[in-house]
């Protein structure tokens, strides 16, 4: 057991080496923080930026008309096509809003002006409601 106490208590020769690495990635950290907080350092990326946007849309260009050949070729829809039919199935989902509010006024008009009918349709889901309930269900199973 006295081995294990001297064991525990040796110096490691690597300390010194993590300490000065931990002050040194420290330093550099601070460093880097300060000098990506500058407004020359936000033009300078600014313009590396704009000049990659540059100088590689050409090559964007090139990229995205071989892919719509490719899909063309493969018979598949290109983003186009496909933004295309939402943008028509939204459409035609407004217009079925539409026409289904325009169906509800006409509809609250026709019972509005007849109070005959708005009786008869009152009475008419309770006709068919009775003989639901005077079914029993283990009748229909034998």
């Amino acid at each position: 057991m006295g081995g294990e106490s001297n064991d525990s208590k040796r110096i490691d020769p690597m300390e010194p080496w993590r300490n000065m690495r931990d002050v040194y990635l420290d330093a550099w950290a601070k460093t880097m923080v300060d000098m990506v907080n500058t407004e020359a350092y936000a033009q300078a990326t600014g313009t590396m930026l704009d000049t990659y946007l540059t100088v590689s849309t050409p090559f964007r260009e090139a990229v995205e008309k071989a892919m719509l050949k490719t899909l063309e070729q493969l018979a598949m829809p290109s983003r186009a096509d496909v933004v295309s039919i939402a943008e028509r199935m939204t459409n035609i989902e407004m217009r079925l809003d539409d026409l289904d509010a325009k169906l509800d006024v006409i509809r609250k008009l026709i019972v509005g002006s007849t109070p005959a009918s708005a009786t008869q349709s009152k009475r008419a889901p309770q006709a068919t409601r009775k003989p639901a309930v005077k079914k029993p269900a283990k009748r229909g199973k034998k």
